[in-house]
């Protein structure tokens, strides 16, 4: 069948991320330091203590990362006796997805993105809390479906299906691009998809049903797309 539908991952997709984090969670650590300093720091082994509380309270919130996140820092505030936890929380969490989107995209993202949008309608499923319009390449996307929109992540293949729907597409006539074996490769083939593993580091691969492609370069795709369809 024709491909009709390309759907990316993000992270480490279209862009590098551990050090984006690294240095989102410095400028929270900053925040947290200047405007609560009754904190006296947060160990990750308190974090993720109160993460687990959070988590019995609240499961639904597992695969939100975003509210997740926002629903720790407020917790962490009012055991620390802030009054005003709920709003100290928002701008705390404010501080830190800022960071998280100062990011340097692929070099090939952007051209790629563009040529593929000239002959087949792009989707974005992720698992992440990046904003695609944020760093400015939302315009090549007609939707874009986080795990967070519907409470279940990758490699759930409800949200693939849902990403079908979104894209008004069946799954023959799809392909996912990701970085990550089991939640990209494995989930999209579950969910009846053809799946393209980015594997810039020339990883081995170890999973159980292998990729249908392999690209190391994000400028690879659109030459591996003809082949497939």
């Amino acid at each position: 069948m024709t491909i009709e539908l390309i759907t990316f991952d993000l992270d480490d997709t279209l862009w590098d991320t551990a050090p984006v984090i690294v240095k989102a969670e410095q400028v929270l650590r900053d925040w947290l330091s200047q405007n609560a300093s009754r904190l006296g720091g947060v160990e990750a082994a308190q974090y993720q203590a109160i993460r687990e509380r959070v988590l019995v309270q609240m499961p639904g919130l597992k695969h939100r990362i975003s509210a997740l996140r926002l629903q720790i820092l407020q917790q962490m505030l009012q055991d620390a006796g802030y009054d005003n936890a709920q709003v100290m929380a928002r701008d705390a969490f404010e501080a830190f997805i800022e960071a998280r989107h100062v990011l340097d995209v692929f070099p090939q993202a952007e051209p790629t993105l563009a040529a593929l949008a000239r002959d087949y309608a792009l989707g974005v499923v992720t698992n992440g809390n990046a904003d695609v319009h944020r760093i400015g390449l939302g315009h090549h996307f007609a939707f874009v479906l986080c795990a967070e929109d519907i409470g279940v992540a990758k490699p759930d293949a409800r949200l693939f299906h849902e990403a079908l729907l979104r894209g008004e597409a069946q799954a023959q006539a799809t392909v996912h691009i990701g970085d990550h074996p089991r939640d990209d490769i494995a989930g999209a083939q579950q969910a009846g998809l053809r799946a393209v593993w980015f594997n810039p580091g020339g990883k081995q691969w170890e999973g159980d049903k292998a990729p249908d492609a392999e690209i190391g370069c994000l400028s690879e795709l659109p030459a591996v797309l003809k082949r497939l369809s």
